[in-house]
């Protein structure tokens, strides 16, 4: 059975990347512009991987990884950050709220596949 990654992007051309990608290489996606409706969405999905931006309006990936993983039907949920945010302390901050994976745009394709396949 694929297995499925709810992408988490404002980006549409970012969110058509990711996803177009993803079903490439065989993953089922489904695709969320509003961070607000990540949770709900996740729940509706229930996927094996999240895959997201940090900066997205209204809601920041931080907060946005944080209700995740306070959830308890959601946080064991792996959740990869896709960024602009590049620098060691961003990775940092990152991972410290509870990504569990981080790539740096603009992106590697190889090393986007290897991070989620490797979550999975």
């Amino acid at each position: 059975m694929a297995k499925r990654v709810l992408v988490v992007e404002d980006n549409e051309l970012n969110l058509k990347l990711f996803c177009d990608l993803l079903r490439a290489h065989e993953f089922v996606t489904e695709g969320v512009r509003d961070g607000r409706e990540a949770v709900a969405r996740a729940r509706e999905f229930a996927p094996d991987l999240i895959v997201m931006d940090i900066q997205l309006p209204h809601v920041s990936g931080f907060e946005l990884i944080g209700q995740l993983k306070a959830d308890e039907a959601l946080k064991a949920i792996p959740v990869m950050a896709v960024t602009a945010y590049a620098g060691r302390e961003d990775e940092e901050r990152i991972r410290a709220i509870g990504a569990d994976a981080y790539v740096s745009k603009p992106i590697s394709l190889a090393r986007f596949i290897d991070e989620v396949t490797g979550l999975l």
